[in-house]
């Protein structure tokens, strides 16, 4: 219960900032390529800190790591009301990307730690649903209080919802499922090293690509929304992509643990793909909002399902890496989709970027339809639900494989 209290809380600071804060450097002055330059830096934090926070909490303590996240949480709203450049907007926007780095990757390793491994897939997917919460009620709560009262209480209050996160994250205690030994740690296995293993590039190649979908989206939504002048609050859209984030965990959780990870995973990335389609073409306060339940039935199912994947073919002497390893190439998508998308926008505009985020998520599903197992036709067997995961270290596998 307290490591879901620190998990809203910390989500609902960073969804209170989510419709804001592009907002926020437009209005000192950024251009849509500056703009995209300072949003891109929060995954530069986020990448250049995952190595040594991985090793961290799988060295050290998960608890650690999970604190650090909710003080750089709490610390980096504050300082945004003090900056007036963008260059030290663009630093402090990569101090915070650390907070992402740290709380996700210390609180999903405790949550497969804690979770027997029969019931891993849907234990994930019902821990996760912090994040749908926190996310479905901070941008919604964010966008009305800086309509209504301005930027300072905004700021206040994303910082003091980290701050009663970190005081619950302080209570929680540390441990592994019953049936796992935690091995001795090799200290010699290089972090990146890891990368080159089979059962890591092809989910990490498809987070990156779902990272530069998911840069467009929260970098460029709230400007398409008063570019094509629809009466609708942005923190609306991701209210709305959060509650169907939220439904759809409940469902593909536990029904992953006996029909396989492969087959969610492909519907998370159709889904991504539609999204981006209704996006490119929306023009009405309805085209929108369907996008946004098509993305938060993507983000609400790949995210999890690539956790409990991640979870399934490593051990748990180095499952806080693998898990940061793997969700690196979602920050680095992010990194590159700020900068580089917000020269298209500025040579383009910015409908035309949502088009491209399309391309990005049908390459995502071609690949793991084909190349995320030894060969072709495993691969496609996974895909579709019809084989197991051949990299999977546990001995629990789905039904539909036995």
């Amino acid at each position: 219960m307290v490591l879901l209290i620190s998990g809203f809380c910390f989500w609902a600071s960073l969804g209170s900032q989510l419709p804001t804060l592009p907002l926020y450097i437009g209005d000192l002055g950024a251009t849509e390529q500056q703009l995209g330059v300072v949003m891109g830096a929060f995954a530069l934090g986020l990448l250049g800190s995952r190595a040594w926070l991985g090793r961290i909490a799988d060295q050290r303590s998960r608890k650690v790591v999970l604190q650090i996240g909710l003080v750089v949480a709490a610390i980096a709203p504050l300082l945004y009301l003090g900056v007036k450049t963008l260059p030290i907007l663009f630093a402090v926007r990569a101090f915070h990307g650390v907070s992402l780095a740290a709380f996700t990757t210390a609180y999903t390793a405790l949550v497969v730690d804690l979770s027997p491994r029969e019931q891993r897939g849907e234990l994930i997917g019902y821990m996760s649903l912090i994040n749908p919460i926190g996310v479905m009620l901070g941008p919604t709560v964010g966008g009305l209080l800086q309509a209504w009262a301005g930027y300072l209480p905004l700021f206040l209050l994303a910082s003091g919802l980290a701050i009663v996160g970190l005081l619950a994250a302080s209570t929680i205690d540390e441990g592994l499922a019953q049936g796992e030994v935690q091995p001795q740690v090799s200290k010699k296995q290089k972090f990146w090293g890891l990368l080159q293993a089979p059962r890591l590039k092809i989910p990490a190649t498809v987070m990156l690509l779902i990272g530069l979908t998911f840069g467009t989206l929260s970098t460029f939504v709230p400007l398409l929304i008063r570019e094509t002048a629809v009466d609708l609050n942005a923190g609306l859209f991701y209210s709305v992509a959060a509650i169907a984030s939220f439904v759809i965990r409940v469902l593909t959780g536990k029904a992953s643990d006996r029909l396989g990870r492969g087959r969610f995973i492909s519907m998370s990335l159709c889904c991504y793909g539609l999204a981006m389609i209704l996006l490119w073409l929306a023009h009405t306060e309805l085209t929108f909002l369907l996008a946004g339940i098509f993305q938060g039935c993507g983000s609400g199912t790949l995210i999890p399902m690539i956790a409990a994947l991640m979870a399934d073919r490593s051990e748990p002497h180095e499952r806080a890496r693998v898990l940061s390893l793997c969700i690196s190439g979602f920050d680095v998508g992010i990194a590159l989709a700020g900068p580089c998308l917000g020269t298209v926008a500025t040579l383009v505009g910015i409908r035309p970027m949502f088009g491209l985020a399309c391309g990005f998520a049908g390459v995502a599903l071609l690949l793991f339809a084909t190349s995320n197992s030894k060969d072709f036709s495993h691969s496609i067997a996974f895909a579709l639900g019809n084989g197991r995961d051949i990299y999977a270290l546990d001995s629990v596998v789905p039904n539909v494989a036995q």
